[in-house]
């Protein structure tokens, strides 16, 4: 798919997805995502209405270490969608503010698990442990999920610092079937990103515990430039994104779909012209 497709595009497309979705028979009131324009602010992202998950699936045995699970409500379903949330690697942010972006997805007809995981801040968190957890969901994705719920083809999607932990773990999980690995306004060089000013970037320090050249094995570990992607990679990123730059989405070999007016959080709005680009994308493929 090509990043070109046009502003009042996505918006019909908008249009047409509530459409559909309310004519849908499903086991709760759909919720009607408003269109925004775009560069929504967080605080939007976090006072929007969701349907509440359906149960909470732990993958290990610390109290971090679970996803809220959303079950499709289309009778037909689509791939499975495993979310890892971002908000600089703290412990500040937590998975709530997926439920929705979940929440719209899950009406478009994909079952979805939101993960939650250790972070800066939390005991056991920070690198490597939020990258272990991460890694450790996904090596039990098969076990803890409902029996009917397809695993062997699944989109596995991150935002901005969990775009980071959900991209590098696929470079190290050989066994899953992925359809589509997504990064949303991913951080791809975590020693770039160290050296900004911005409060996201003063965080990658607290998270690797140092600065580059004082854990320069630990960083190298960390650095998305360092990895081999899959191929079936794609890397959304706005032009007007202030928390990461669109240099972050520039690595060889995937495919870079970049929204010029999307702000950071756009991609996690259901009611923005990014997301309907998400949406396009999951639909389409």
């Amino acid at each position: 798919m090509s990043g070109a497709l046009k502003f009042n595009l996505l918006l019909l497309l908008m249009g047409i997805i509530c459409s559909n979705a309310q004519a849908e028979k499903t086991s709760y009131a759909l919720i009607n995502y408003q269109p925004v324009s775009p560069q929504v602010s967080f605080k939007a992202v976090t006072e929007l209405a969701f349907v509440e998950p359906s149960k909470k699936i732990a993958y290990g045995d610390e109290s971090l270490q679970f996803g809220w699970f959303w079950p499709a409500q289309k009778t037909t379903q689509a791939p499975l969608v495993v979310i890892v949330h971002g908000g600089c690697w703290l412990n500040a942010f937590g998975v709530d503010h997926t439920f929705p972006m979940a929440t719209a997805l899950a009406q478009d007809g994909h079952p979805v698990w939101s993960l939650e995981y250790r972070r800066t801040g939390d005991d056991g968190g920070g690198w490597p442990g939020s990258f272990d957890d991460i890694k450790l969901a996904l090596a039990q994705l098969t076990h803890v999920l409902p029996k009917d719920i397809n695993t062997q083809e699944l989109v596995l999607m991150g935002h901005s610092a969990g775009g980071h932990l959900a991209l590098l773990a696929a470079t190290e999980n050989t066994e899953l079937d992925i359809k589509h690995l997504v990064g949303l306004a991913a951080i791809t060089d975590v020693s770039r990103y160290a050296l900004g000013s911005n409060s996201c970037q003063q965080a990658t320090p607290q998270f690797m515990s140092g600065m580059p050249n004082e854990r320069p094995q630990a960083y190298v570990a960390a650095n998305l430039i360092y990895k081999k992607l899959p191929a079936n990679t794609v890397l959304f990123q706005g032009q007007a994104d202030r928390i990461v730059p669109e240099i972050h989405s520039q690595l060889p070999d995937v495919t870079t779909e970049v929204v010029m007016s999307a702000g950071h959080f756009d991609w996690i709005h259901p009611g923005s012209p990014a997301f309907a680009m998400l949406r396009l994308f999951l639909q389409t493929e």
